[in-house]
């Protein structure tokens, strides 16, 4: 009985993560990548794919050292009665720092896995999203939200078709 609760717990924390890296991650990702096609970040990346493994690894230090400064900054705003606009400036610099490790782990993933620990965690995590996904997948309440996307769709082409009709 207590293991179902727990499951249910941990299963719903998965379900974050997952969604955040679906929702978040990747767009962000993709977000870096089409601003990379700057000239001078291009070359800037061209840079990076060539340092060594243990260059490329510190570079995953860097969004968390820049970005940090200014997330204390914006809990001293929070905590100074300013809670909308630190609030704000967390959620800028966490998607910020997301783009940044983001673009950083796609145009480093070569060297980063010549590290045995960062190859194994890397495969771990991979498995673990893909068994943790095939649960939520299996759960009611995923089941429930699939139809619900699906009949909302249905509704919305049948009202743009509508629309596009009379118009």
């Amino acid at each position: 009985m207590i293991w179902r609760a727990v499951r249910a717990v941990l299963l719903a924390i998965a379900a974050v993560v997952i969604a955040i890296e679906e929702w978040g991650w990747r767009p962000l990702t993709a977000w870096a990548a089409r601003l990379a096609q700057w000239p001078p970040l291009r070359r800037l990346e061209a840079r990076i794919r060539a340092a060594s493994p243990l260059v490329a690894l510190l570079l995953f230090a860097v969004p968390a050292l820049l970005l940090f400064p200014l997330k204390v900054a914006a809990l001293w705003l929070v905590h100074g009665g300013h809670a909308a606009i630190g609030v704000a400036i967390i959620v800028l610099a966490k998607l910020l720092g997301t783009a940044l490790v983001g673009r950083l782990f796609v145009i480093t993933e070569p060297q980063l896995m010549r590290f045995a620990w960062f190859a194994h965690a890397v495969a771990w995590w991979r498995r673990t999203k893909q068994r943790v996904r095939a649960a939520i997948e299996r759960s009611a309440a995923w089941q429930a939200v699939r139809r619900l996307h699906r009949h909302t769709s249905l509704w919305m082409r049948r009202r743009m078709r509508q629309s596009a009709d009379r118009g």
